[in-house]
């Protein structure tokens, strides 16, 4: 089963990870993108975890290596 994302989602990963990039992750954007993760998953009745895995691969390796 393919993993659906929304851009939505991508673009808050996205903006999460150049947080942590730049070592200033605040607790309020992980929360909401974590918060994000756990809504598209009910939202679409995929699994989260799997939600959130494909959402972290997608975002570390856009050109689909890893």
């Amino acid at each position: 089963m393919a993993i659906e994302l929304s851009d939505e989602l991508i673009d808050l990963e996205s903006a999460a990870r150049a947080e942590q990039q730049a070592n200033a992750l605040t607790v309020d954007t992980a929360a909401r993108v974590q918060a994000a993760i756990t809504a598209h998953a009910a939202a679409t009745g995929q699994p989260r975890c799997e939600v959130e895995r494909e959402l972290k691969r997608r975002v570390r390796h856009p050109d689909g290596d890893g």
